[in-house]
């Protein structure tokens, strides 16, 4: 009988353990689960880009030890396609042009992410929500600062890049921002009252704690 190579929706299978450094194997061991990549990612320190601009796989996260928002959600969803999740990344466009990407999983039927963010309320999400919009919607608070605000989002498959080694590349990998910003989004209406009130209360909590992270939002209960 032939070994099968391929996913039963056709894709090619994941790298095998062979693919993988020790320190790297090692932390996929030791992250089973999406809750303990959620811890992975918290501690790593944030890639804040301070020499230039980077998009580094789980590869490069592993090597410099830090990490921004993509390349945690790059780094996670290798992590955990190997303990049977599939690779789908959640991208936010923003009225600011700075979207945020998370990485997207099924548990029990109802959807959760996987996140790393220089905001405490745009981590990861338990999978308590039964629609990927209801999962948006418990973003849409922490999303607002002085510009930011969800206008739209999708899903997109890692998968489908089929040129470009999203998971160990020692390269930057521009493709898959490339393909994140060309791919097809759901426009997201919100309400310009519940706007204009959070964006006053992050003004007034950051003017009075200019350095404390904003957790003041009523649905930490739903954080991962």
């Amino acid at each position: 009988m032939r070994q099968r190579r391929s996913t039963p929706n056709g894709f090619p299978l994941p790298p095998g353990k062979e693919a993988f450094r020790p320190k790297e194997w090692a932390v996929i061991e030791r992250c089973r689960t999406p809750r303990q990549v959620q811890r992975f990612l918290r501690e790593l320190p944030y890639n804040w880009e301070r020499k230039k601009e980077t998009l580094r796989t789980f590869r490069g996260v592993v090597r410099h030890w830090q990490a921004h928002c993509l390349e945690g959600a790059l780094t996670a969803a290798t992590i955990l396609e190997q303990h049977g999740y599939p690779p789908l990344l959640l991208d936010f466009e923003s009225q600011d042009k700075l979207d945020h990407v998370i990485f997207l999983f099924r548990r029990g039927g109802r959807y959760g992410t996987v996140a790393r963010s220089r905001d405490a309320g745009l981590h990861g999400r338990k999978p308590v929500f039964r629609t990927i919009r209801q999962l948006v919607m418990s973003y849409v608070d922490p999303y607002v600062d002085g510009s930011g605000r969800i206008t739209g989002y999708g899903v997109f498959d890692l998968r489908t890049l089929t040129n470009c080694n999203w998971r160990l590349s020692s390269r930057n990998v521009w493709a898959v921002e490339h393909a994140l910003i060309k791919f097809p989004h759901k426009k997201l209406k919100t309400s310009e009252r519940r706007y204009q009130a959070m964006l006053r209360q992050f003004r007034a909590f950051r003017k009075k704690y200019p350095h404390r992270p904003a957790t003041f939002y009523s649905n930490r209960h739903q954080w991962l």
